[in-house]
């Protein structure tokens, strides 16, 4: 029973859907679960996906790919070729493409080490869904900083 006038509810804002893209993610990851995470997400905002268990594996999925690559998002730490090498290598081949590196390392660890190249887009696991849609549109140059942890 309400005594007095009705008010309007507020209905707070939906928030805006951040919009894909259609560029080609290459993706190494040796965990399968993270891998096919990460396939999931980025296919469900437009991405075309390809899709590679380690960097080895990785730079043949690249060889035999016809089109062109614009990002990379690989594990830092994987057997065999590391995340960074992989990098150095698909670059040679496809030199514009963009690198965002993941890794449950934290970016100060990582740095320590000296593994990760100054400036590179690093991506800490565990991530957000939110925060991978942001790095990656970050880093393909659609929108402003990422924020990443």
């Amino acid at each position: 029973r309400v005594t007095g006038p009705a008010t309007e509810a507020e209905v707070p804002p939906s928030p805006v859907a951040r919009p894909g893209g259609s560029e080609t993610i290459l993706v190494a990851e040796d965990e399968d679960s993270v891998r096919r995470l990460l396939i999931r997400i980025l296919a469900s905002q437009g991405y075309a996906i390809l899709s590679a268990r380690d960097g080895e594996d990785a730079l043949e999925v690249a060889a035999n790919h016809g089109g062109t690559i614009d990002l990379l998002i690989t594990d830092m730490v994987m057997p065999g070729i590391s995340g960074l090498r992989l990098a150095e290598r698909l670059r040679e081949k496809w030199p514009a493409a963009r690198v965002l590196f993941l890794s449950g390392y934290t970016e100060d660890e990582i740095g320590r080490r000296g593994v990760l190249p100054a400036g590179a887009a690093f991506l800490h696991k565990p991530f957000t869904i939110a925060a991978l849609a942001a790095a990656v549109q970050h880093v393909l140059g659609n929108v402003g900083p990422a924020e990443t942890d």
